[in-house]
């Protein structure tokens, strides 16, 4: 029975941590005009990019498609 409260009480830190740093962003959200800040994502090359990379080098333009192949 201890083993289940240990695995249980660790989920919940750890639940309890994701939710407080999720809040912060929220809290956080972007206004139109507001600059991005440095991100990362993987684009379709599968290589990884961040926004810091094309600051002042050229423009950058995020297309997002959701579902996008699925079939759902």
């Amino acid at each position: 029975m201890s083993n289940f409260f240990n695995r249980f009480s660790r989920f919940a830190m750890t639940a309890v941590i994701a939710f407080t740093a999720l809040g912060s962003q929220l809290a956080a959200a972007l206004e139109e005009g507001d600059m991005a800040p440095d991100f990362s994502l993987q684009a379709s090359d599968g290589k990884t990019y961040t926004l810091s990379q094309f600051v002042g080098v050229r423009p950058v333009v995020i297309a997002f498609f959701p579902k996008a192949f699925t079939g759902g």
